[in-house]
């Protein structure tokens, strides 16, 4: 539920990152990523679980498009 919360207070992309560690009944990060992938609020981004360096490729795709458009 964070990064939905967080999405709809912020104006810019949140990628959320399900972890395979945590408390309750994770199923190996299986419930946190459907519950990404649920969310409603626009402008969220997810990878898969436990994909920190997929969320990085991502956070730098978002910056270099940002920095495209701001160019023209």
């Amino acid at each position: 539920a964070l990064p939905s919360v967080v999405a709809g207070l912020a104006d810019s992309p949140v990628i959320a990152v399900p972890t395979s560690i945590g408390y309750g009944a994770s199923f190996g990060g299986l419930a946190p990523l459907l519950t990404m992938l649920n969310s409603c609020a626009p402008g969220v981004g997810v990878v898969n679980i436990d994909n920190g360096f997929g969320a990085a490729i991502l956070a730098g795709q978002i910056l270099r498009t940002a920095q495209k458009l701001s160019r023209k």
